[in-house]
């Protein structure tokens, strides 16, 4: 598991005026939550680019004040007019607590339907899933090498083992949909195919 470590420093001082007198140093103010006590800190908006600009799933460990902890992004907030990153919320890591946490997608192989001119559209990107910290992974792989044209692969096909899937089982993933090509060549083909037994069965002139 992809893992990156942020250096912060223990927040004392709360309040409008001391956040932005953070934001003005370039520094953005954090909170871990889900241990023993809620942690509030503090660290240089550069540590928190790996984890925040990314589609990755990974752990982040945040030494605060001696002590580390692991943790997971839950939430984060952007300035709506300067669009800067202005706070972020992580849940730390307890091996004998259950999370929740969305893991990426990672499809493997080549539809059938694709080889046969259809195209592959994907239509979610990760899931939402409920475990225990030691089963989290960096994504979850999908094989759809058998996923035929005009056909679905839905969340209840995804394997994920030891963790519940908390998104509705029957909401499609991926599909293979006709091409606007595919689709011509169809709609050409079926008068020729329809013409061809008429022809067969028409009575043979006589000479």
């Amino acid at each position: 598991m992809k893992t990156i470590t942020i250096e912060g420093q223990l927040r004392t001082d709360s309040g409008k005026k001391a956040t932005r007198l953070l934001r003005s140093q370039q520094l953005v103010p954090g909170v871990i939550y889900g241990g023993k006590i809620e942690i509030n800190f503090y660290a240089p908006a550069t540590s928190f680019k790996d984890i925040v600009y990314t589609s990755e799933f990974m752990l982040a460990d945040i030494m605060v004040d001696g002590s580390t902890y692991r943790c997971i992004l839950k939430d984060l907030q952007f300035h709506k007019v300067t669009d800067e990153l202005i706070h972020l919320d992580f849940l730390e890591l307890i091996e004998d607590k259950k999370v929740i946490a969305n893991l990426p997608l990672k499809f493997i192989g080549t539809p059938e339907g694709v080889r046969e001119g259809g195209k592959l559209v994907t239509k979610m990107k990760s899931i939402k899933v409920k475990s225990y910290p030691r089963f989290l992974k960096e994504y979850i792989e999908v094989d759809i090498k058998d996923l035929q044209l005009n056909a679905n692969i839905r969340v209840q096909d995804v394997v994920a083992d030891n963790m519940e899937k908390l998104n509705s089982p029957k909401i499609p993933i991926a599909s293979v949909t006709m091409t606007r090509q595919l689709k011509q060549e169809e709609a050409t083909a079926a008068p020729a195919a329809a013409a061809a037994p008429a022809a067969a069965a028409a009575p043979a002139t006589k000479k």
